[in-house]
């Protein structure tokens, strides 16, 4: 699924920031580090990033109606 356009707690726009958060630990930064860099402190946003899954490869699997 998608990071919600907005923090589910603090309500702080996050969903411009993911793709860019992305790039830096697939480019081998540490999620920490990618975190600081994009100046995301705060902890409920910060598990936002954190628990993020992408299902969406698994969902299309799946036969639709």
């Amino acid at each position: 699924m998608q990071i919600p356009i907005r923090c589910w707690s603090c309500g702080k726009p996050i969903a411009h920031l993911y793709k860019s958060f992305k790039e830096k630990v697939e480019s081998g930064v540490s999620p920490k580090e990618a975190l600081d860099d994009l100046e995301i402190e705060r902890y409920c946003c910060r598990a936002a990033f954190l628990g993020q899954t992408n299902l969406l490869e698994l969902v299309n699997k799946f036969k639709k109606y």
